[in-house]
């Protein structure tokens, strides 16, 4: 059954005339505001963009195995292990560059600043289409980092920028669509939230599938993008970060709440 769509709170001005005092005199016209409550978002409490999101995570696990195995120790989808990085190649710890961890830093807040714009675009549009739009625009930017990385895997910098600007502009959009414990590139939250609300804590696990699912898609998509870079390179897990997009996209239902 397809979830119901939302339609945004509306407030109608609606003019009101009294009848003629006892005095013979009529009072001004009245205009009272009326609120109309939002619909539901989704019967039962369900998460409309769900699969969507989900599948979503196993691609972020998938992107941080290829640039952490190759393109030199960087995060392009976890800018809290980035940022970390910074400092360890700052401290001149071998292994790490400070200009990639930069670059990446760099093209990140610049997919976030994107999904900002875009949201003053999609304001009116439902979450679903706003989703969309944005997992193609990310498979745009990864099957172009995959024909760069086909035609020149040397171009570690041009690769971090691309899949950093992707995963920015996702988690953009993903923070301000505001599901629940989902973010699509972190789990530090979603694993306080499984252990702090737990039975043992006195909690009622609330969303335990939820953060379940969330920890194992990432780690899914990290295992199978570590072994793709082990033995075909960056193009092939690239080309299957491409493919995970689209299918992202193509789980979006046809419609949910307003955005």
């Amino acid at each position: 059954m397809p979830a119901a769509s939302v339609q945004p709170a509306r407030r109608t001005r609606s003019p009101v005339r009294a009848t003629q005092t006892e005095h013979g005199s009529w009072p001004k016209e009245t205009t009272v505001t009326i609120n109309h409550p939002p619909a539901q978002r989704a019967p039962g409490g369900r998460e409309p963009l769900l699969p969507a999101l989900m599948t979503a995570t196993a691609v972020s696990g998938l992107i941080d195995a290829i640039s952490y195995l190759g393109l030199g120790h960087v995060f392009t989808a976890n800018m809290t292990g980035n940022v970390v990085i910074i400092g360890f190649a700052a401290a001149g710890v071998p292994g790490f560059s400070v200009l990639g961890s930069l670059v990446s830093l760099a093209a990140f807040l610049v997919g976030a600043v994107a999904a900002g714009r875009l949201e003053t675009v999609m304001r009116h549009r439902t979450s679903s289409r706003w989703l969309r739009l944005t997992l193609v625009l990310e498979m745009v930017l990864l099957a172009t980092a995959t024909a760069v990385a086909f035609a020149a895997s040397h171009a570690v910098y041009a690769l971090i920028a691309l899949t950093a600007l992707a995963m920015g502009l996702r988690n953009g959009t993903v923070r301000k669509l505001a599901v629940p414990d989902v973010t699509t590139t972190v789990l530090t939250l979603t694993l306080t939230g499984l252990a702090s609300d737990s039975t043992p804590a006195g909690g009622t696990n609330p969303r335990a599938g939820r953060r379940l699912v969330s920890v194992l898609a990432m780690l899914t998509g990290a295992f199978g993008g570590a072994l793709l870079v082990q033995y075909t390179g960056l193009g092939w897990p690239l080309l299957a970060g491409t493919f995970g997009t689209a299918a992202a996209a193509l789980a979006v239902p046809r419609s949910a709440s307003p955005s």
